[in-house]
Parts: C-alpha cells; structure tokens; sequence
C-alpha cells in the first residue's frame, strides 16, 4: 500500500533527468523487475496508431491512466517503448523519500516529485513546460492515489485538467510558430490473474484465518470465505474505534466508520468542511495538520496527537477503497484475489507480489485540451470525458477477466 504519511522534513522538488540513455538502459531491467516483484509476466498493449501520429506532429500528450496498482508506471514502460520514446511522470514526493537509489532510479527514469500536501508550484510548471514543449509524453494519474481495485476509479483530481489547460494556453500563446496542441491521453491498465486461484486464494485466506484464531474455513464456498473474512476484519475495527460490532450493510458500516474517524479532526481543522471524495477529504485534512508538524515546533504531546489524526485519516482512506459488493456482485477471479490481497495488506502493512499476471494496456480517444474552462458546465468538460473514457476502457478490457468457477478445493 501507498504510504499515507510523510516523513518528518521540509520537501524540496526533486526534477526529472532529461537525458535518454538512462532510460534506455534501465528499461531493460523492467521486464525483469516486474517479474520478481510484482508477478507480472507480459504487457499486452492495444493500438497506439493515434497517439504516435499526433506524437510526430509534435503536440504535447498527456497520459491519464487509471492507478490501481504499484506497478502501474512500470507496466507504462511498455507502452513507452512501443512509442519509442521515454516518459516524464509526476510521482509522489514519499517516493523519492526512502533509499537514495530509489530516488535516483525514479529520477533517471524520468519521474519528477509532487508534494500534495500542498500548492507545488515548481511540479505544476514543470508538468506544464514538458507538454507545452511536447519534450516527453508526460503521465500523471488522475485519481491522484491507488484504487487497489481494477474495475473501480477513484474521483478524478483537477489538477489533471488545471496543468493540460495550462499548457494548452502557453501552446497558443506560441501556436503561430509551433501550431503545438496539447491533448489528454485515457489508459486503461488491466491485470489479469493466470494461475490457480484456489490454491492461491487458499493461501492467503489461511494465514488471515489463523491471525484471527479461526480454523481455516476450506469447506465454505470461496466468494462466502472472503465475505466472511472481510465482515470479521471489518467488526475488529468497529470494536476499536466504535465499541461494537455495527448494524446495517457493507457500505452503511463503512461510512459511518470512516466519519467516525474524519468528521472529529475536520471539525477542529477544516470547521466542518467536507470536500467531495474521501481522498479529497483527507487530502485537505493532511494539508491543513502538516506543516507546522514539518516545521518541527509542536510540543510532543501536540505532535503525537496530529499523528494520531493522520493515522485516522490513513486508515479511512483504506476502508473507503473497498468497494461494496466488490465481489459479491461479479465474482471474477481478480475481483476475488484483488480483495483478498487488501486484506493480507492491511494486516500485514505490505502489499502482495502475487503472480503470474498479465497486465493489458488500451489507449483511448486522444482529447484536445482547451485553453479554458467553460464555466458554464456544472462539471469540468475535460474531467467528465477523461472519466467516461476510463470507465469505457475498464469495461472493455474486463473481458480478459474470468468469472470464478469453484473447483474441488473451492467448493
């Protein structure tokens, strides 16, 4: 799982490495990487006719794809070198915060820091700059924090749209010298499971079950196993931090557990305020707590309990990425292992590296972002079509996907 909470230090923008040789030559270890560390054997990548002629017309592109995975910018690699051509991607500023070699293989390979705990200006004009001068393909994900489910798409960030009009605007400033456009590119990255999914299911459920003092419950059908397993995870939470065990259904019992764990801390910071999404409201509240943690100022007793709200706000974000019905709804064998493996993560703090799995990559209709936002609409044009692009291309590439069958041993 992404890590919620940053480290104690002042940020510093960290840009990207322009140069090509460097990409070339750690490209080569992708395959490999991806292999032993997250289980993916083959990239599948649909057509990219329309991307590489507005590519050699040299117009700015930025790809927009859905992120439900760690490994989704590896999987991207792919697609870059179909194109022949490196990517720039904005990351997260946490990930060049741990070893010095991750921050310098992040950074030979293109990416360049965002620090979402606030306005940063130097990514923004960064990101701006590499699609007004159509540099690179620039990727930034919209939904701005791990889904951890295919088939779901957290809410869109505006910032997406903020930088492509931005740059759209500094394009035709300079269009009768260049006639440089800027269009915004949907992908769709799709993992498909290939191994056995009993066995592996299986596993993994058994090692949960026995954290919870539970014999393994094999005979149970494997859809009621996981459903059970999530209800006794999910009362362990509602006894630590509401008392009891809840009444009311999946998605009733979450989100009155995760306002339990929110509404307190935006009463004190954010007056009440509710901002849309659940990633957006801890987005504010962790923009609000932060920067006098940073400063390094608080008394202890001050700065332990923001780390306490932070920690609130870490694991609601978790509970709100689990969809309801998830499984019960469409029991593919990926909605069930995906399930299972946040479970496993959520015990454990680390996320599952569970294979063989291919991953499929189909690219959408380019849109040509506008200089300006019609404020007329209730909703951001280009979001809205970014959106219903996504959405269109999950469910195309859903049928890769197999729908459970229970063997013997799932039975």
């Amino acid at each position: 799982m992404t890590p919620l909470l940053p480290t104690d230090s002042r940020y510093q923008f960290v840009p990207p490495h322009t140069g090509n040789l460097w990409p070339r030559v750690l490209s080569c270890l992708v395959p490999m990487h991806l292999r032993r560390s997250f289980g993916v054997q083959r990239v599948d990548i649909g057509s990219v006719e329309k991307l590489r002629a507005l590519q050699q017309a040299g117009h700015g592109l930025l790809m927009a794809p859905n992120h439900c995975r760690m490994s989704d910018a590896l999987v991207l690699n792919f697609l870059s070198a179909k194109l022949g051509q490196p990517f720039h991607v904005m990351a997260s500023s946490h990930l060049f915060r741990g070893s010095r070699l991750q921050s310098f293989m992040l950074r030979r390979m293109g990416a360049f820091s965002i620090y979402r705990e606030g306005i940063d200006r130097a990514a923004v004009e960064q990101a701006v700059e590499i699609l007004s001068s159509a540099s690179r393909p620039l990727v930034i994900f919209p939904e701005g924090a791990l889904s951890q489910a295919n088939d779901s798409l957290n809410a869109l960030q505006e910032g997406v749209s903020f930088i492509a009009r931005t740059a759209a605007a500094r394009c035709r400033r300079q269009q009768e010298s260049t006639g440089r456009q800027v269009f915004v590119v949907p992908v769709a990255i799709r993992y498909v499971f290939e191994g056995d999914i009993d066995k592996t299911a299986d596993s993994l459920l058994r090692s949960i079950e026995q954290r919870l003092s539970w014999k393994p419950l094999s005979g149970l059908p494997l859809t009621e196993r996981v459903v059970r397993v999530g209800g006794a995870l999910l009362a362990l939470k509602e006894l630590e931090y509401l008392g009891a065990a809840q009444a009311g259904n999946l998605e009733q019992r979450l989100q009155r557990l995760i306002d339990h764990l929110l509404v307190p801390a935006e009463e004190q910071w954010l007056k009440g305020a509710r901002t849309g999404s659940v990633i957006a409201r801890v987005r504010d509240l962790r923009r609000a707590i932060l920067p006098d943690m940073i400063e390094g100022q608080l008394p202890t007793a001050e700065q332990e309990r923001r780390w306490a709200q932070l920690k609130h706000a870490e694991l609601a974000q978790s509970l709100s990425l689990y969809p309801p019905d998830y499984v019960a709804s469409n029991p593919t064998v990926d909605r069930i292992l995906e399930t299972i493996e946040r479970f496993d993560e959520h015990l454990n703090g680390t996320e599952s590296r569970i294979g063989p799995r291919r991953a499929v990559i189909e690219v959408g209709e380019p849109i040509a972002a506008s200089a300006t936002r019609d404020r007329h609409a209730e909703t951001d044009p280009l979001l809205a079509s970014l959106e219903l692009q996504l959405r269109s291309l999950l469910l195309q590439t859903s049928v890769h996907c197999r729908r459970y069958q229970a063997s013997a041993l799932g039975a």
